[in-house]
């Protein structure tokens, strides 16, 4: 398992219609050796940790520039519990003011990337993390 790349679904949950920078970076992870999946616009988190449970990913990644990203990465750290699958990292960007992302963080949500993050910054993050947490859920 540990030799097989990185797997990670980027997202866009619920009404939010700019995905330019989810693609930007999933084209970025892909191009980093990493297997991408894109689950395109207007998803809800029901359908993003179905997607992430089927695809055998490592990391997802939620990007939200409609307000809602307390709700919405609430909600898919919930179902993910539920699930059992709290190895999946969440991690995230977009606009995400700094007192909503320490909040985020204390819920279980990872790092979070605002606009002008150096996409290389994200990816080395993931090759950072990931193995860690499939160490942890190999025990």
């Amino acid at each position: 398992m540990a030799d097989r790349p990185i797997r990670v679904l980027v997202a866009k949950a619920g009404l939010d219609g700019h995905d330019r920078g989810a693609k930007v970076v999933a084209a970025c992870l892909r191009d980093a050796g990493m297997e991408v999946i894109y689950t395109g616009l207007r998803n809800t988190p029901e359908m993003i940790v179905a997607a992430a449970l089927q695809e055998d990913v490592d990391a997802i990644g939620l990007s939200s520039l409609s307000g809602a990203h307390n709700t919405l990465f609430a909600r898919v750290l919930e179902l993910l519990h539920q699930k059992g699958a709290t190895s999946i990292l969440v991690f995230g960007g977009g606009v995400i003011p700094e007192s909503d992302a320490k909040n985020l963080n204390h819920l279980g949500v990872g790092r979070l990337f605002g606009p002008g993050t150096d996409t290389h910054e994200i990816v080395q993050y993931l090759n950072s993390e990931i193995p860690k947490r499939r160490t942890t859920s190999e025990v």
